[in-house]
């Protein structure tokens, strides 16, 4: 049976044997675009596209990610101090959006450095908003229905306050991972309540990601960079971070596991997004050119985000 979120954007199905179960959705934010590309290398969908109006100007677009129904795209602008959601589509549209262009704060209808906004399968909006340490739950009538940590309040003590946190990944219990800068991943359930907090191992740990088996993904956004597996009580199991050659990262932003037990990178320093064999810890597949930059086929520039097409 045809995919339905395949046939809606015009894809074919991904091959038997491909080296990616799927396609790659990237947030390209110094060109100011989102990418869907192929296991071939082949760029098959652009946000804005060329020569059609775009509903939503990006301006550096850190992070994008597809809503559980495949539906729609939610992303945020980190610098610009906006959140949106866009539909999945040939010709998407603006759904909504949460900000004030290029005016950070912390009144209603403000932010302060969002981060990792994520669609909610109840339509919310979810994101971090770091500087003022908290994480906030939006309606689409842009009224903040759930808010977790204090405002201005920069200080781990989870679920009661947070020190910066960058990531609030939804988690399939209803909970979230919340990563603070600092070098802290702290898991919460449905309601809010702590069910554990770990030390990463370096001190700025970047958008941690649940394993199906209960450990933890992170990258550490630094230079090198590094990948990390941990336990839930923080003992590391897996790891990789060459220090130089072409297997190096700088400032890796994301790590997001995927189906195939593989690991895919935001290499956002070095501009290019990687695939890791857990088994090898080596580079499997890569689109981008190693630390240099481009907005051509085949080229990023401080790609910043990614998922899979579900």
């Amino acid at each position: 049976m045809p995919d339905p979120l395949l046939a809606r954007l015009g894809l074919p199905p991904i091959p038997a044997g491909s080296p990616l179960p799927g396609y790659l959705l990237i947030a390209d934010r110094d060109n100011n675009r989102l990418l869907i590309v192929s296991p071939e290398h082949k760029v098959v969908w652009r946000y804005p596209a060329s020569g059609v109006r775009a509903p939503l100007a990006l301006s550096q677009p850190d992070d994008a990610f597809i809503s559980p129904d495949g539906r729609y795209i939610s992303l945020n602008e980190e610098f610009a101090e906006m959140a949106a959601v866009l539909t999945l589509s040939r010709r998407p549209r603006l759904v909504f959006a949460y900000g004030h262009a290029d005016a950070a704060g912390s009144a209603p209808g403000y932010l302060d450095h969002p981060d990792d906004a994520y669609l909610l399968a109840s339509g919310e909006l979810q994101l971090a908003d770091i500087v003022n340490c908290r994480v906030l739950r939006i309606d689409r009538a842009g009224r903040i229905v759930r808010q977790f940590g204090i405002t201005g309040d920069c200080v781990h003590d989870p679920p009661r306050t947070f020190a910066d946190p960058n990531g609030d990944t939804p988690l399939p219990d209803g909970g979230m991972l919340v990563t603070e800068i600092g070098g802290w991943v702290d898991r919460l359930d449905a309601r809010g309540r702590l069910l554990w907090s770990i030390r990463t191992p370096t001190y700025y740990p970047s958008d941690a990601q649940l394993l199906p088996g209960g450990d933890v993904l992170v990258a550490s956004y630094t230079s090198p960079g590094r990948i990390d597996i941990l336990t839930p009580q923080g003992r590391v199991v897996w790891s990789y971070g060459p220090s130089s050659g072409p297997g190096a990262l700088d400032h890796p932003s994301l790590a997001l596991p995927l189906p195939n037990g593989a690991i895919a990178v935001t290499d956002d320093y070095d501009d290019r997004v990687v695939v890791i064999d857990r088994a090898t810890r080596r580079i499997v597949w890569q689109y981008g050119h190693d630390g240099v930059p481009g907005s051509a086929p085949g080229y990023l520039r401080t790609p910043d985000g990614l998922d899979l097409l579900p």
